[in-house]
């Protein structure tokens, strides 16, 4: 969750004016937690009990040993159409559970446009 923290808590990642969500297969119950744990103000974490949101934008080709999706962020635009998405997690991809936050303002930005 210190990824979730660390974007929040960003100006530069708040000057790009996206919405920020966490969606991940955690219990509204262990969210809540990690959120007061971590200290998520102002990021909605959502629940994907049935996998379905997972499943729809196509992360789990990318999940991690116990199933679950791995670290990966989409960019949606306002029409609904994914514009930019990278998964960090899985092995092939690095393997990395944080990014730093220069490198995700860096890539969300060159792909606003799109």
């Amino acid at each position: 969750m210190q990824q979730i923290v660390d974007l929040q808590n960003d100006p530069d990642f708040q000057a790009l004016d996206v919405g920020l969500i966490s969606i991940a297969f955690d219990s509204p119950e262990e969210l809540s937690q990690g959120a007061l744990e971590y200290g998520v103000t102002s990021v909605p974490l959502l629940t994907d009990g049935e996998h379905e949101v997972s499943e729809n934008y196509g992360v789990l080709k990318w999940a991690v040993a116990s199933g679950e999706p791995g670290h990966t962020f989409v960019l949606v635009n306002e029409d609904g159409k994914v514009v930019w998405l990278r998964d960090y997690g899985a092995p092939e991809n690095g393997g990395v559970m944080y990014v730093p936050v220069e490198d995700l303002v860096s890539q969300i930005k060159a792909n606003l446009d799109n």
